[in-house]
């Protein structure tokens, strides 16, 4: 055998990744154009009910029907399941019995965000004011002073629904929690960063004018604002108790950046996955393997309820394809493979401390697998075998795929989880995947269109193999 120099055996042995671009500059282009259709779905689905609606209305456009358990499929039929409107699954029927394993993509589309409480409206020295209850893990002070929009659905006492949304519009109203000015914050400075602005402060200011006939009126403001709602929606303040109303960042998905090279917007975390699997998913015509795209609700509190990953409606889902198959679901769940579709945090160099930076994930060096996710020691993971991991990483190299591992941060600094150890839980081979993201659940997040469009091509790949 040849003896080889440092210098080979450098790029023989060792392992380094450059900027995508550098190694592949047509990928620009293809990320810049693959972007639009993104921003444009990103800006439509502020909510988990509306990004189901969407979801559903791009797989109805490419063929897919509602999935009928007593009908037979065949090979190529593409199927959706809408569970209550909050989670969706999309289908591909592979040429291959269920029983040899389907392939499961499976993203969140709920975001974090804030909830009206169920009584919310109330009045306070001629304001009045919408109550709410934070939903998932945010930095409460990054919610004070920014322009805010009502999304969601009452269901009145009568049974009909009523969708509202409110501020997106340029035309809209927006919505805001106020802050204090920096020249009477000196106790609010005090605080810790955590209670800068406390849950019970995060008051939404919707009115100031009482109503028009204020007399024998105790609260003529929060009367007002009832009237305004009633005579536009036919609601009433009892019906706010069968509602599900959010409060979320106004305003669309835009490019950032002088090169326009990111795009910054709420919701990223898990949009950017489910927007990208959804379009390998409506992308795949002939598979050997059937595809199971799970769109799912609740990952940000936990995956809790019936529509978040902790329930079996996918489960169910797989049943049935087994079912009309007639094959064993249990020989179908061990032998399927999933991809837990979810996002990583990016290395930011102005905050390096709370990154190891040869086990981080980085802008525009293409997807990141991260083997494990969890806190302190992996508690609450999912950690994926050498095996599956090797089955991947080949996969992605054979197709050519983009891709990087990371880590969310080093080990005592924090953590976090996916609805990876839910679908592991079943005997599914499962490992995360996703796009690495700046401002992790800010209003305003950030990626990169190279790292949003090499998910997509991740997930055509497996969805494909």
């Amino acid at each position: 055998m040849e003896k080889k120099n440092g210098k080979e055996l450098e790029k023989l042995l060792t392992y380094s990744l450059e900027h995508i671009a550098k190694r592949d500059g047509s990928i620009v282009s293809k990320s810049y154009d693959f972007c639009k259709g993104y921003k444009e779905f990103l800006t439509a689905s502020k909510t988990e009910r509306l990004a189901a609606e969407n979801i559903l209305s791009i797989a109805k456009e490419y063929g897919y029907s509602e999935f009928d358990p007593e009908k037979t499929y065949k090979a190529g039929d593409k199927v959706y399941v809408n569970n209550r409107g909050r989670a969706v699954i999309l289908s591909t029927i592979g040429k291959k019995t269920v029983d040899n394993g389907v392939n499961i993509v499976a993203s969140h589309i709920d975001c974090p965000r804030l909830d009206l409480k169920p009584n919310p409206v109330f009045e306070n020295t001629d304001i009045a004011y919408f109550k709410t209850h934070y939903y998932g893990g945010i930095k409460r002070y990054q919610w004070a002073a920014t322009p805010l929009a009502i999304h969601g659905v009452v269901i009145k006492t009568n049974g009909e629904k009523v969708e509202i949304h409110i501020g997106e519009d340029p035309e809209d109203p927006i919505f805001c929690l106020t802050d204090l000015l920096p020249h009477l914050s000196k106790d609010q400075g005090e605080r810790k960063m955590r209670d800068v602005i406390k849950g019970e402060e995060m008051n939404i200011l919707i009115a100031s004018i009482p109503f028009a006939d204020d007399n024998d009126v105790k609260e003529a403001v929060k009367l007002s604002a009832l009237a305004l709602l009633n005579e536009k929606y036919g609601i009433t303040e009892r019906e706010f108790i069968n509602a599900e109303l959010s409060i979320v960042p106004a305003g669309p998905a835009r490019d950032l950046g002088l090169d326009r090279s990111m795009i910054g917007s709420y919701g990223h975390d898990d949009r950017v996955c489910a927007y990208t699997s959804l379009m390998a998913e409506v992308a795949t015509t002939d598979p050997e393997f059937t595809s199971v795209s799970v769109y799912a609700d609740k990952e940000e509190v936990g995956s809790a309820g019936v529509a978040g990953l902790s329930s079996d409606f996918m489960e169910h889902f797989i049943i049935y394809l087994s079912q009309m198959q007639g094959v064993n679901y249990l020989t179908t769940l061990k032998n399927s493979k999933c991809l837990s579709a979810d996002v990583n945090a990016a290395y930011d160099p102005t905050f390096p401390d709370v990154m190891e930076a040869r086990n981080s994930c980085y802008l525009n060096k293409g997807v990141v697998i991260t083997k494990y996710t969890g806190s302190a020691g992996k508690s609450g993971t999912n950690d994926s075998t050498a095996e599956f991991m090797a089955e991947i990483t080949n996969m992605l190299d054979s197709k050519g795929c983009f891709w990087q591992t990371g880590e969310l941060g080093k080990i005592d600094q924090g953590g976090g989880g996916t609805v990876a150890k839910f679908i592991s839980a079943k005997n599914i081979d499962t490992v995360d995947i996703g796009v690495p993201v700046l401002s992790m659940h800010a209003p305003l997040e950030v990626v990169a269109k190279i790292d949003v469009y090499t998910a997509y091509e991740a997930f055509v790949a497996f969805l494909n193999r």
